[in-house]
């Protein structure tokens, strides 16, 4: 990836719509907000395009953990839970042309959720 790019991303990545009421909706699905990149703090270069995210629910449960679990942790695992969370199962890099002073425009790369799954809850995945 280019500098600019990375630069571009890291200035400024400001989300135009609130997500929350969206994700009300049951299940784990797409949703497009959108996004301002500037190149630089005082916006030399900048654009907003729409790009999709992963927002929704996932199944989550608790229960108390059986015989064979409490013994194996010596009495101290005594509930297991399960859970997933919504995440982006496929990434897709959309093109974005930055208008810029004079002028000029420079074009770079960013990603776009393309589809979204129930999935092991982590940090981060990309």
């Amino acid at each position: 990836m280019p500098r600019f790019f990375w630069a571009a991303v890291f200035s400024c990545l400001l989300a135009t719509e609130v997500w929350a009421p969206k994700a009300a909706r049951l299940g784990c699905h797409l949703h497009s907000f959108n996004v301002t990149i500037r190149s630089d703090r005082q916006g030399a270069c900048r654009a907003t395009r729409a790009v999709q995210a992963c927002v929704g629910y996932c199944e989550s449960s608790a229960f108390p953990s059986k015989y064979s679990v409490l013994l194996a942790s010596s009495f101290k695992h005594n509930i297991t839970s399960v859970s997933q969370c919504c995440t982006i199962s496929q990434m897709q890099t959309v093109k974005l042309r930055l208008r810029c002073s004079l002028g000029l425009q420079k074009t770079v790369d960013i990603f776009t959720a393309k589809t979204c799954q129930c999935d092991v809850c982590r940090l981060s995945r990309y």
